[in-house]
């Protein structure tokens, strides 16, 4: 009776654990089994993930957590990563590679007026189920950013670096060329949130908008440099 019971989870379809989950993801196709299954045209709370492809491994169960490579792809994003449930609903995740551009409908809290292109190749990252980032360790980029407020602004590219450890995640925030020159810290809350601190300056060759925008912050010190600084919960 028990290896019976093996072989029927084993060879459970997928569409039949999706139907009973209750959550929010959606897909117009499922194929595979529990262990090894493929949601095609995946959405969740009405965000197009693409086609969700996963593996589980089984073995991990034993240690409390449901674990599992998993992978999305759509026409102009993709991500992969080894994520791992545990049960207090903590998600651990390793090797996590996302590129996608930054739109309102992958991300729909960004302005629409932001544009550009972001890769996430994170080594490490533990959230909770609150959505406190509990550990991180890797990078985060941001490249050809463009403003299109009123008119056509570049502001470059950028990025934030993340040493890991304990404590409350800081990572060093520093520009990677253009028209914005920009040095600070990110620091990730328990709210959840976020706290951004920084300097920026324009380089030569800046557009007139973004020199102009710059002057809100106030004077410039004696090597050009503004503070800023931005925080918020999400």
């Amino acid at each position: 009776m028990a290896v019976f019971a093996a072989v029927v989870v084993a060879r459970l379809p997928a569409s039949w654990v999706l139907a009973m989950s209750g959550h929010e993801l959606r897909c117009a196709s499922v194929a595979g089994s529990v262990w090894n299954g493929y949601c095609g045209g995946a959405e969740v709370s009405g965000t197009s993930l693409g086609n969700l492809a996963w593996q589980l491994h089984p073995g991990r169960l034993l240690t409390g957590r449901l674990a599992a490579h998993v992978q999305a792809r759509r026409s102009n994003a993709s991500a992969r990563a080894d994520v791992a449930l545990g049960l207090d609903g903590t998600l651990f995740a390793r090797n996590v590679v996302i590129d996608l551009p930054l739109e309102p409908s992958l991300l729909p809290a960004l302005p629409p007026q932001i544009t550009g292109k972001a890769h996430v190749d994170l080594s490490q990252l533990e959230v909770t189920r609150a959505g406190v980032v509990k550990r991180i360790k890797g990078r985060i980029e941001v490249r050809n950013l463009v403003d299109s407020t009123g008119q056509v602004t570049p502001l470059g590219s950028f990025i934030v670096s993340f040493p890991g450890g304990p404590g409350e995640p800081v990572g060093r925030l520093r520009d990677l060329g253009g028209p914005l020159a920009v040095e600070g810290t990110v620091r990730l809350t328990s709210q959840p949130g976020y706290d951004l601190q920084a300097k920026v300056a324009t380089r030569s060759g800046a557009a007139p908008s973004l020199v102009q925008a710059l002057q809100y912050l106030g004077s410039p010190d004696a090597d050009g440099w503004r503070p800023f600084g931005l925080s918020g919960t999400y």
